[in-house]
């Protein structure tokens, strides 16, 4: 179950292609081969109202979260994180080039216990494989 959202401020409209970004960090998830291509969800959600740091207009932010299962080796999560970091930070090096740009990421484990999903893609895909 790896979910990768991406909040953004509406203020990079036009700066920032948000579906190239997805598709970016869709295939690190997938090069890294610790995910089933069925599960894997990159989204990014425009947020309208914001207010960041001393509420200059030119600041923007670009927050990402990273949701998946247990499981895995702490070492192969880390870095997992540190490839979709550096390969997203690359990618928006321009934005960096000004003193108004805010980029965070999290990975947070989700509990089995309080998860709940259905999914009949991955049968499709498994005997596609197959």
């Amino acid at each position: 179950m790896p979910h990768f959202n991406i909040e953004y401020s509406a203020n990079l409209d036009g700066k920032v292609d948000f579906g190239d970004l997805a598709k970016l960090v869709h295939r690190i998830i997938l090069d890294t081969g610790l995910f089933e291509i069925g599960a894997v969800r990159v989204r990014a959600f425009r947020a309208e109202a914001y207010a960041i740091a001393d509420l200059v207009a030119e600041n923007a932010f670009i927050d990402m979260s990273f949701r998946i299962g247990a499981g895995r080796k702490p070492d192969e999560v880390k870095q997992t994180g540190e490839k979709i970091f550096a390969a997203v930070t690359a990618h928006l090096a321009p934005l960096f080039e000004t003193p108004h740009f805010a980029l965070s990421f999290e990975i947070r484990e989700i509990d089995p216990d309080l998860s709940w999903k259905k999914n009949s893609i991955h049968p499709r895909l498994r005997n596609a494989a197959a």
